[in-house]
């Protein structure tokens, strides 16, 4: 069940990325502002890039990190994809994740740099393998 749970929680840290390509919903009065917008990058007002570039780069980086993550997910639970691949789809999840954080960054998000850290230190510090049940 713990196995599910955690592979089920990958895919979704990698899921939740999806809200930079997603159309953000209408704004109400008093809601919070959405803090998935890739339109407000510091690489378009401080760096001066084209905005049309950084999203296209923001939504490689959004692909890239929900392939792998999913895949990390499905790795873990041992479905379809290499068990062995675990590691390094963590990582190259992690990576890009980051990347999208930074380029995109918004208060809110900083929880998602604290997974990605935690993930990054199980994966490359512990050496924690999907033969390890519950922790490192």
């Amino acid at each position: 069940m713990v196995r599910a749970l955690f592979g089920l929680f990958l895919l979704a840290h990698g899921l939740i990325h999806a809200g930079f390509v997603a159309r953000a919903p209408a704004p109400a009065p008093g809601a919070p502002e959405w803090p998935f917008e890739m339109s407000r990058s510091w690489l378009i007002t401080l760096v001066g890039l084209d905005a049309g570039v950084v999203r296209t780069i923001g939504a490689a980086l959004v692909v890239a990190t929900i392939v792998a993550f999913a895949g990390a997910g499905l790795a873990w639970i041992g479905f379809v994809v290499p068990s062995a691949w675990w590691p390094t789809l963590v990582i190259v999840g992690a990576a890009s994740s980051v990347a999208v954080l930074t380029a995109f960054f918004h208060p809110w998000l900083v929880l998602g740099f604290a997974i990605d850290a935690v993930l990054i230190y199980l994966v490359a510090a512990s050496g924690w393998s999907v033969g390890t049940s519950v922790a490192p």
